[in-house]
């Protein structure tokens, strides 16, 4: 692992109790580079791919900008079960994880189901995108009612599995997705309008203080 990694996280199947015998491990981090890199031309990257298969870090300035703008796949990270790198930068983050949530949730969750769904093709679906279309939508029912995503699936589980394997009919699965899209959209939200921006400002600027 490089030293800078301050998170990491597994995602994906393996995360969510979805995983089969032939699941990848995926892997989700967040790294700190040196203060002093951002003082020249040539900045850090925003994200970076590896050194393991199937991980992806971000740089933690983009990593807050993107939970900020509560970005499903982001916001998931910070609730993930899985933790295999946990620096003392990395627990403040993931107990700060509150911070970045907001009613602007409703509408992200929303949108990215929306969007795996339009590019299924009711034909052909890929059963494997269906799935997690489905378990986003769930993911986000719950953040709005409870205050936290719903990574585990628990008893959603063998049905989501049922869905991936390809052995429920595209209506039912059209059915179940348009069910948990209405009552999304109709549920009340627990979270506050806007994300505490002035606590994550702290955060990342503890941050930077540290890597000088």
């Amino acid at each position: 692992m490089s030293d800078d990694l301050i998170l990491s996280v597994v995602v994906g199947s393996r995360a969510y109790g979805l995983e089969s015998e032939t699941s990848d491990t995926d892997r989700r981090g967040v790294f700190a580079p040196p203060t002093a890199a951002f003082w020249r031309l040539d900045k850090p990257p925003t994200h970076r791919d590896g050194p393991l298969p199937e991980q992806f870090s971000w740089e933690v300035e983009r990593f807050c900008v993107l939970a900020l703008a509560a970005n499903p796949t982001v916001l998931e990270c910070l609730w993930s079960p899985i933790v295999e790198v946990s620096t003392p930068a990395g627990e403040r983050l993931r107990g700060l994880r509150g911070a970045f949530l907001s009613q602007r949730a409703h509408e992200t969750f929303a949108g990215y189901a929306d969007t795996q769904f339009r590019r299924l093709d009711p034909a052909r679906p890929k059963w494997k995108q269906a799935m997690h279309m489905i378990r986003l939508l769930l993911s986000g029912l719950h953040l709005v009612r409870h205050g936290e995503p719903l990574v585990r699936v628990g008893g959603h589980r063998d049905r989501l599995l049922a869905v991936r394997r390809g052995e429920l009919p595209w209506a039912e699965v059209d059915a179940w997705r348009a069910g948990l899209a209405a009552e999304l959209a109709r549920t009340g939200s627990v979270l506050p309008a806007a994300p505490d921006r002035a606590a994550v400002d702290d955060f990342l600027a503890g941050v930077r203080e540290e890597r000088v």
